[in-house]
């Protein structure tokens, strides 16, 4: 499906090419092709609109909303304003409550990558309930609950729950990110059905720089009932 780009402003953190790739191979899949998609967690929205889909892209921020065109909502994912069951296909990258979670902005002329030093590169400040702000954790793991809960109200029945999500190294230690949203998914009534693990170009910065995870994951859940 050929859709026209839009210029954005910086994001850290939009998909990557083998993430894209990975995703329209589940789309094709489970022949999910021309559905009609939400992205909740959208940033910028741009590499989502490559994939075979009608997407709507939910994003809390204004100055990575506005410029983003079509399918864009500025909108807070804990309270979406659709009906129920109006969606054939989640598909979304939440932030994975990794270091680029720190409240570094972009005035000191370094070269740490955060969320909000890019947002401060549109002058505008990280909005409450915005998780690109919140280290993995009990408020990380509260926004993403809530909204998947709302993902699961405007999902049809037996629609597809498309997440690209990723580990990270904290303090040494691996943080099983990718295991929790997979649990409260399916504490939530989704069922796993497709699961792959990406290779995809990792930082080498910052404090774990030489301690990365291998890849991200790219999981399928199906909405039973």
């Amino acid at each position: 499906m050929n859709k026209s780009v839009v210029e954005a402003p910086p994001h850290p953190a939009v998909y990557s090419d083998a993430v894209v790739v990975e995703l329209q191979s589940q789309i094709d899949r489970f022949r999910l092709n021309g559905g009609l998609a939400l992205d909740p967690f959208a940033g910028v929205g741009q590499k989502v609109d490559r994939l075979d889909l009608h997407v709507i892209k939910i994003e809390l921020q204004h100055g990575w909303a506005k410029p983003a065109g079509y399918g864009m909502v500025q909108a807070d994912s804990r309270s979406m304003p659709f009906a129920d069951h109006t969606f054939d296909l989640i598909v979304t990258s939440p932030a994975y409550g990794n270091r680029m979670a720190d409240k570094h902005n972009a005035r000191d002329g370094s070269r740490r990558i955060t969320y909000k030093h890019y947002l401060d590169r549109t002058g505008e400040e990280l909005r409450e309930g915005n998780a690109g702000g919140m280290q993995w954790g009990k408020d990380y793991q509260q926004l993403h609950q809530d909204v998947w809960a709302e993902c699961r109200r405007v999902l049809r029945s037996g629609g597809m729950f498309l997440l690209n999500v990723s580990d990270h190294i904290r303090a040494g230690q691996r943080q099983y990110v990718s295991r929790w949203h997979a649990d409260t998914l399916t504490d939530l009534g989704f069922t796993l059905a497709y699961a792959r693990l990406v290779e995809t170009p990792r930082m080498r910065r910052g404090q774990n720089g030489n301690a990365r995870v291998q890849g991200e994951l790219v999981m399928a859940f199906r909405k039973d009932r």
